[in-house]
Order: structure tokens, then sequence, then C-alpha cells
């Protein structure tokens, strides 16, 4: 078995030199191809002075050099960064900056976008192109620039650093409610347990072809990657760019493993999927959020063929759960149990169990846990602590992943998400779950999008507004509150629902982003005069 994150393409190349692993648009590389570029890749970066744990930036779209890159930096025993693509020069800059990253991948005109940001990053050693042409200069601000085939020119270059399994292998930026991204620091270990776990319930094997549509940046797109190469399938990449391109990669490439966020398949649920499409695939999943009812049957009439994983997860723990697909009759709202390898408990704020039913917070265990945030031990602190119930003669506790995130358990011991802490409204009193209100929205039949949000009220502390995206041209607000009304209390019924014939903001994971609606929206109620 692999025992750092690189080794799962050298021991495929082993075993089926001549498998694609990776294909994008009309180019393919088999294992033998991709486990000899990453080495040489691994041998510039190393000529270049990568030392034990450098920091690797990779700010590229989906391409094999980017996969090359990525799996490179681990192989010389440095640790990668992959940046979204879709990030601002400002943002990058600050990613750059925070985690001290000494040699930077990126295009020629990315880099000319980000190069006035460029001389702030007094860490940055080296920036290599991967078009550069003639006219390239050799030397910017303070830092060497190279091009991606005079990387690939180094044979020679020191020996990769000795590495374990514990050490860091990637830093991975999330986004929260307040203040700046977090980097998420995960081991070779990590994402090795993660990617055995999640091939493992979705039965992954060698002639599975998984598009990978999301991020790298996110470690839910990172493990399309991880847990194609863990069965020796190939990942096709893609830049998402319409739900219908999504759909007919699908079908021309014969995919057999689709990944997704709630926001995406509620754009590619009401689609016409072609019949090669309802043929070829096999599993979908969905993370990142609730899947709305109305999109989960859509997507089943659609797919009759096709298995729905429905799973949950976070940053700091790559993967938490999964809803066993038997299951999803009998509990359609449920996230399903630990994955393998994995515990999972629900407590109350001092760390006891709570009884089936009672909301806790999600607490989460084992391999997969997260080594903490970068340079933040005061945040580390707040989100990794001691395992609750542990064994007190335990000379040196187990940290956990304290979620953050509100859940119940049944009976059974079957998981119900609740919502983020971060993302609870409070109003009148009252601790309002927005995937509550965000179903019966969707269950009207008249929404395509969603987000239930709390914007500041003077009278009830929050006030409960959903922004919607409405199904079909015409739009019912009194006639949509009334089906609110009918299906919720009166407190979680919205104060105002406001239409947008456009999608509502993505942020650059594809989630809707709650946190700029909230930001827009916040005069909505204004203090009366005094």
């Amino acid at each position: 078995m692999a025992r750092l994150l690189h080794d799962l393409i050298l021991e495929q190349a082993d075993r089926r030199p001549s498998a694609t692993a990776i294909a994008h648009r009309h180019s393919h590389l088999d294992y033998a191809a991709l486990a000899s570029q990453i080495q040489v890749v691994g041998c510039g970066l190393r000529t270049l002075g990568l030392n034990r744990a450098d920091r690797v930036a990779v700010y590229l779209p989906k391409r094999p050099e980017t996969v090359v890159a990525l799996f490179g930096a681990a192989l010389a025993g440095g640790v990668f960064v992959p940046i979204n693509p879709l990030l601002k020069p400002e943002q990058v800059a600050y990613i750059l900056r925070d985690c001290n990253v000494r040699i930077l991948i990126t295009s020629r005109d990315r880099a000319t976008l980000l190069e006035p940001a460029l001389a702030d990053c007094p860490d940055l050693h080296s920036l290599v192109l991967t078009d550069a042409d003639a006219a390239t200069p050799q030397r910017l601000h303070h830092f060497q620039v190279l091009d991606w085939p005079a990387l690939l020119d180094s044979e020679n270059g020191p020996p990769p650093a000795r590495v374990i399994d514990l050490d860091m292998a990637a830093i991975l930026y999330t986004s929260g409610s307040t203040g700046k991204p977090k980097g998420v620091v995960l081991s070779h270990r990590n994402l090795l347990a993660g990617a055995h776990s999640v091939a493992d319930y979705l039965g992954n094997r060698t002639d599975d072809r998984i598009l990978a549509v999301l991020p790298f940046s996110f470690d839910y797109g990172l493990s399309q990657l991880t847990t194609a190469f863990v069965a020796g399938a190939r990942a096709v990449l893609m830049d998402y760019l319409l739900p219908r391109d999504v759909i007919a990669t699908v079908a021309r490439e014969g995919i057999t493993g689709l990944a997704a966020v709630p926001p995406m398949w509620v754009q590619l649920a009401p689609l016409e999927w072609p019949a090669a499409a309802v043929d070829s695939l096999r599993y979908f999943t969905n993370s990142g959020g609730a899947m709305p009812r109305a999109t989960l049957a859509a997507l089943r009439r659609a797919l009759p063929k096709t298995t729905p994983y429905l799973m949950y997860g976070l940053t700091e723990a790559f993967r938490s759960t999964y809803l066993p697909p038997e299951e999803i009759d009998r509990r359609p709202d449920s996230i399903g149990k630990a994955i393998p390898n994995a515990e999972i408990r629900v407590v109350r704020d001092d760390g006891t169990p709570c009884a089936p039913g009672e909301p806790g917070e999600l607490v989460h265990r084992g391999a997969l846990v997260a080594l903490g945030y970068w340079n933040d031990p005061v945040k580390t602190a707040e989100r990794f602590r001691p395992v609750p119930g542990q064994n007190p003669g335990l000379p040196l506790p187990e940290l956990a992943v304290w979620s953050g995130d509100t859940a119940r358990m049944d009976e059974d011991g079957f998981l119900y998400f609740i919502g983020r802490k971060d993302d609870m409204i409070k109003t009148s009193g009252y601790r309002v779950s927005p995937t509550e209100v965000e179903e019966v929205l969707y269950g009207s039949g008249q929404v395509a999008e969603t987000a239930a949000l709390g914007i500041p009220h003077p009278a009830l502390g929050q006030a409960i507004v959903a922004v919607v995206k409405p199904l079909r041209g015409s739009f019912n607000e009194s006639g949509l509150i009334a089906h609110c009304k009918q299906h919720l209390p009166n407190f979680m019924v919205p104060l105002q629902i406001i239409a947008r014939p456009t999608d509502l903001p993505r942020n650059p994971n594809g989630k809707i982003d709650r946190k700029a609606l909230v930001e827009e929206l916040g005069k909505l109620f204004p203090e009366p005069a005094s």
C-alpha cells in the first residue's frame, strides 16, 4: 500500500503503465508517463532549491501540468498549495504571503496580472511559467523566472528529502464566514486515508472514468484525483463552464463517477441527459451542503441506473460521513454514518454525548483529522481539541475536529445535519437552520436556487430573508410565503423573499456565497430614526 501521496501514481505505473491516468480535452497521459513527469518535476524543484516542507503554490486551471506540479512537489519533499484559478491577484498574494510560498507555478497571463502583488511576497524565490516565451525576463522583482521545459530539463538534481506519512503534504485554503481564508494543513497520511476510505465505499475500480470538475483547491475536488489514482482509474479534467458542458462531457467521455456541490446539482437536475450519459454514469456524489429533496428526486428520475451517494465533509477532516444508497428512500434527509476508518460523535458543549434526536456539535476523530491551520495556533486550538470522553489515563490526548456544525443522531445512529454555527439564524430568540427553510422553498416547485439568510433587524435581532432564483419566469412572492406558512412555524417563515433572474453568487468552491449576500442586504431593515 502507498505510504506517501505520490506513491499512488508510482505504484500504478508499475501495475498498469499503459492505462490512462489523466485525460484533458484531446490529450492523455498514461500512468507510466505521469510517473515519469512527476519524478522529473520533483527533481527540477529540488534543483531550484526546494527544501523539505517548503511550499509550492500552483495557480493554474485544470490541465496535465497542474496535476504533475502538485504530485511532483509532494515527491520532492515539499508541500503543495493549490490555488483556485478563480481567485483575484490580491487573494492569491495573501495566500503566497501567508504560507511563505517559495516557488509559484502558473501561466504567463496569470503572472502578468499578479506581477504588482508579487513584489510583496518576500519568501518567493522562483516563478515557473507553463507557457513562457522568448520575451519572458529571467528575473522579476527579487525572484528568478523560468519556463516549464527548463523545469523538466533537470535530471540530476539533489535527491528528494526524506519524508514520512505524518509530514505535511498539502495546504488547502478554506474561506470562513469572517476574516481571511485559513490554510488547512494535511499530511500524506490524511490524504491517503481519505482516498482509500472514499474509494472503498464508492467501489472505485480500474475501469472508472471520474470527472474532475471541482477545483483542486477544494478538498472534495482534490479527492477526485486521489480516489482515481487509488483505483488505477482515469481522471478526466474539466474546468466548469456551463451545466450543459458537464453533461456533454459525461456522455462524450463515458464518465462513470461525477461529484458536485448542491448549487451545481440544482442546475444539472432539470436538464436533459442523453442516453450515453444515462448509460455510463455509475454513481454521483454530493457534498458541501444538503441536497434539496426535489433536486435529488429529479436526478434519480433522469439517471435511473445511477447510484447516488450523499456525503458530508469538512476540509479539516476531508470526509466524515456518507449515506448508504439503500437508505436514501427511508432517510432522504440524513448525511449517513461515519465513513470507514473514522468515528463521528454528536456532543453537548461540555463534551458529553447527546441523546438520540438532541442537537449537538459534530465531532470527527480518526486518521483524517488535519494537522491544524497554518501559522494560526489560536484558531487551531479552537477547532482541534481533545476527543471528548477519552480515557483520562492517556498521557497525550488524541485530538479531534470540533466541526462547529450542529447535527443530531437518531436511534439507529444515522446523522442529520442541522446547520453551521456561523450560518444559524437567530430570530426572536429562536435558532433557525437555513437548511430547513431552504428545503421548504425548494419543495414549492417555484425555486431553482435559494439561500435563507439572517439579516440584522431592529426588533427581531435577525430577520429571515430568502433570496431565490425562480424556476420559471413568473414568480409569486405571496404564494411562496403562503407555502412556507403551510410547512413552517411562524418564526421560521421568511419575512421577505427577494427574487433574482440570475444565479446566486458563488464562492470559489462553487457554493452559494452567503457572506456576500448578507453584506449586500445588511441595510435592508434600517434602525428607526430616534
